[in-house]
């Protein structure tokens, strides 16, 4: 399994792009809070299982890591509590000037801290999930479940139609919404090519599941593809992380922890 090299590379890695392309508006403090959740964040569970292990709290210490070793259940448990105290901790490294914030110059919002600690959890599970327990996780196995290993998959017409219907509206739509003669501002086209790309997702996934959970017979969806586990684990642990970084950068309550410069 992933240790803390891949873990923290990763992420630190993933924050520094961030941080190049967004001009320092994801500044230091965002790259550390979220380079500390990618790797201790959800192992701190494993970790307290040892020290209280050594204390004689066994059990207690494993129940409590199985229910913080969750992509989701780490950000229930401990959002909250962990975004104020990375908030208080963003704000005594600015006073104190250990570590700049760049762009905005004022510390992270409590608000901020939970978009960075979600996004270090999920992105913890996108290395989990693939190079753990022999490449035999529940997230892995179920990926490979919804392609087609039962010999060559045959080549269903109406699939073609369907996958060649919906890439096509892909394709043109974005032609379409980016189109040289539109007036509208490129922060704009952005946010419409991304909702005909969900929307378009959505579909594609709606008739991947239809063929092989609803239909009596399963059929291969794609071909022999495991298209939509694959669409879903990136929808999940690839590109909602990013979005988190990024909405981690426009805060919504700065009023409240800003200082004055």
């Amino acid at each position: 399994m992933p240790g803390p090299g891949p873990h923290m590379m990763y992420a630190m890695g993933s924050g520094l792009c961030l941080t190049t392309v967004s001009n320092g508006r994801f500044s230091p403090h965002h790259t550390l809070i979220y380079t500390i959740n990618s790797f201790f964040g959800p192992d701190i569970g494993s970790f307290s299982q040892w020290l209280v292990s050594l204390f004689g709290g066994h059990t207690v210490a494993s129940t409590f890591a199985d229910y913080i070793h969750h992509p989701f259940y780490y950000i229930i448990i401990l959002g909250y509590p962990l975004c104020l105290l990375y908030s208080r901790i963003s704000s005594f490294l600015l006073h104190k000037h250990f570590l700049d914030s760049s762009f905005s110059k004022v510390p992270l919002t409590k608000m901020q801290c939970l978009f960075l600690i979600s996004a270090g959890s999920l992105t913890h599970f996108f290395l989990d999930h693939l190079f753990e327990e022999n490449g035999k996780t529940t997230m892995y196995t179920w990926i490979l479940s919804t392609g087609w290993w039962q010999g060559r998959a045959p080549v269903n017409p109406d699939a073609v139609v369907v996958v060649g219907f919906l890439c096509v509206c892909l394709i043109g739509g974005f032609f379409y919404l980016n189109r040289a003669s539109s007036s509208d501002s490129i922060k704009k086209k952005s946010y419409q090519s991304m909702l005909l790309m969900v929307s378009i997702a959505s579909l594609y996934c709606l008739w991947c599941a239809i063929q092989i959970y609803v239909i009596s017979l399963r059929r291969p969806a794609i071909g022999e593809e495991a298209d939509l586990g694959v669409i879903i684990f990136f929808a999940f642990y690839f590109f909602l992380p990013y979005c988190l970084c990024i909405t981690s950068m426009h805060p919504k309550d700065l009023d409240s922890n800003q200082i004055p410069r």
